[in-house]
């Protein structure tokens, strides 16, 4: 496998957790959550990006393959427990 060939493995790889995280902290706000500061969105996104890819990486380590609903399932578990614990997060 050559270098732009695992590029984009990787790229596809954490795709959820990273469209996920850049649409959470949106939707929080959206959702009542108050206005979100420019330093705060770029905060939010990048603790949602993280711990997405960390339970990618996790449901990949636990499942043996990646693409398990029940690692989705997990990704959007945490993504909404880390939102609604950085509702006052500004």
């Amino acid at each position: 496998m050559g270098l732009l060939l695992s590029i984009n493995h990787l790229l596809n790889f954490a795709a959820p957790a990273v469209v996920l995280a850049l649409l959470m902290p949106l939707w929080g706000r959206w959702m009542g959550a108050g206005a979100i500061r420019p330093h705060g969105y770029l905060r939010q996104c990048a603790v949602h990006a993280g711990l997405g890819v960390a339970v990618l990486l996790a449901g990949l380590w636990f499942g043996g393959r990646d693409a398990m609903m029940l690692t989705y399932g997990a990704l959007v578990l945490v993504a909404g427990t880390a939102q609604w614990g950085m509702r006052g997060l500004r």
